[in-house]
């Protein structure tokens, strides 16, 4: 099916110092099922801080460790006293010194202020403290701080890394992203970085979202802007679009996927509210979403990207028919079934009980009813239509036979024979429900050993009616 995004988007500004890394954790976040009427989880955010010793590079205004804790700090003091936010800071490459290229510590990272609540005054405290000194060892850091955050089911935990520099211990931050990515454990992270190489960016595009940066004033813009991300509230409508592109589809189960993982992260039954609009869902705006309709069959939207703090409308071309599936008259069926697909292919989409009601997505379908013969039908289904494929009344036949033994039952339909049902070896007699039609039983006793001794019997079914074939 057709697919459609459309998203009510802000600007973004994408500048700042050395190389910025934005990774969200998240034990299965999300808002409540009803909507906007959900509260908001504990946001965790933990700072992972660049202290090695190139971070006393030059930029601008000043060194780069300087101005990176200056607007560090900056907006720690200005998100201390959220409730809903409690902080952490790990630093890396601060504690011993590179002697040379061979001799460095690659394990040289700490969480220096754990998880509590009004911790800013230590944060801040800590930061001024860091002396550049070691070497750059993103992989191990992060892999570290993956174990930072206490358990708690019901909190956001977001991962700020700061550094100026690429992995210098031959670590993977590719490989450690990727694996915390598939495991569920973060999301697919946001990489900006200051003038660096074109070679030197390509290596980030596997670990994330790259950004290049430039001047100070950028990176202030920037943080400002993740922590908007973080904390802003993001609403979603999704609009179930008919043949007139209206959005007036609804009832249906949406599941929306995490686009890198693969994880289920919500599922919703659309609904349109007491104003006649489709209502409006909160969904943590960072990562990538699929989105899948469980219409019949399934329409998907993909790379879904949301912009936090805003209205987002996802659309999907999502236009349904009833199909209606009857049996003329009084059914001697104690349950029939009917085998849907779509036309041309070989596929099962659903398998539909008669006497019962279900919607489609418009268009041509087979049908395929497990009837004795097996009927088979085309139909269109067609905009807000309920279409109904009824079939004959079946009648009964009673099968006798004189003894155990070979026994089929074929229909005879144009000079030509069509095996429907073969009777069981151990028995003698057997009730069918049969479609109105002209049927043949060819019978062979097992106890006789020669061809010649094969008997058939021609019987007719009509609607309602029943009869006995003896043999």
């Amino acid at each position: 099916m057709k697919r459609k995004i459309q998203n009510i988007r802000g600007h973004c500004i994408s500048r700042v110092i050395g190389i910025f890394c934005i990774m969200t954790l998240i034990p299965n976040w999300s808002y409540s099922q009803n909507g906007v009427s959900g509260k908001a989880p504990l946001t965790r955010i933990l700072f992972v801080f660049d202290g090695s010793q190139s971070m006393y590079g030059h930029w601008k205004t000043g060194p780069k460790i300087v101005i990176a804790q200056r607007l560090l700090s900056e907006l720690v003091d200005s998100i201390a006293f959220r409730p809903d936010i409690e902080m952490a800071l790990r630093v890396y490459g601060h504690q011993y010194p590179v002697i040379s290229k061979e001799e460095r510590n690659c394990k040289d990272t700490k969480l220096e202020v754990p998880f509590s609540k009004a911790n800013s005054e230590r944060i801040k405290k800590k930061l001024k403290e860091v002396v550049p000194k070691g070497t750059t060892l993103i992989a191990y850091s992060l892999e570290k701080a993956a174990n930072d955050f206490p358990m708690c089911k019901e909190c956001r935990n977001i991962i700020i890394l700061i550094t100026d520099g690429i992995e210098e211990c031959d670590g993977d931050p590719c490989a450690v992203s990727w694996a915390l990515q598939r495991k569920g454990v973060i999301l697919k992270p946001f990489v900006i970085g200051m003038g660096l190489s074109t070679e030197i960016m390509k290596q980030f595009e596997c670990v994330g979202n790259y950004f290049d940066v430039t001047n100070e004033e950028v990176f202030k813009n920037v943080l400002s802007i993740v922590i908007s991300q973080a904390l802003n509230s993001t609403t979603v409508q999704v609009n179930l679009l008919d043949e007139n592109g209206k959005p007036t589809e609804s009832d249906v189960n949406m599941t929306f996927y995490d686009q890198q993982t693969g994880h289920v992260r919500y599922n919703y039954i659309h609904t349109i509210n007491h104003r006649g609009n489709p209502d409006t869902l909160l969904i943590d705006p960072l990562g990538a979403y699929k989105m899948i309709v469980h219409t019949i069959p399934p329409v998907t939207v993909d790379s879904i990207q949301l912009t936090a703090g805003k209205h987002n409308i996802i659309a999907a071309d999502t236009p349904q028919g009833s199909l209606n599936l009857k049996v003329r008259g009084r059914s001697d069926y104690k349950s029939l079934h009917c085998i849907i697909r779509q036309k041309g292919k070989m596929e099962t989409l659903n398998v539909q009980d008669f006497n019962t009601t279900i919607k489609y997505i418009v268009g041509d379908y087979d049908l395929e009813v497990l009837s004795l013969p097996r009927l088979k039908f085309s139909v269109e289904v067609k905009q807000s239509h309920i279409n109904t494929v009824e079939i004959p009344q079946p009648g009964i036949a009673s099968i006798l036979l004189t003894a155990r033994g070979f026994a089929s039952i074929f229909l005879e339909k144009d000079n030509r024979l069509e095996l429907i049902y073969t009777m069981s070896e151990t028995i003698t007699r057997e009730t069918l429900i049969l479609q109105p039609g002209k049927y043949r039983l060819i019978y062979r006793p097992k106890q006789s050993r020669r061809s010649i001794y094969t008997k058939e019997k021609v019987f007719t079914v009509i609607s309602g009616g029943s009869s006995q074939v003896r043999l």
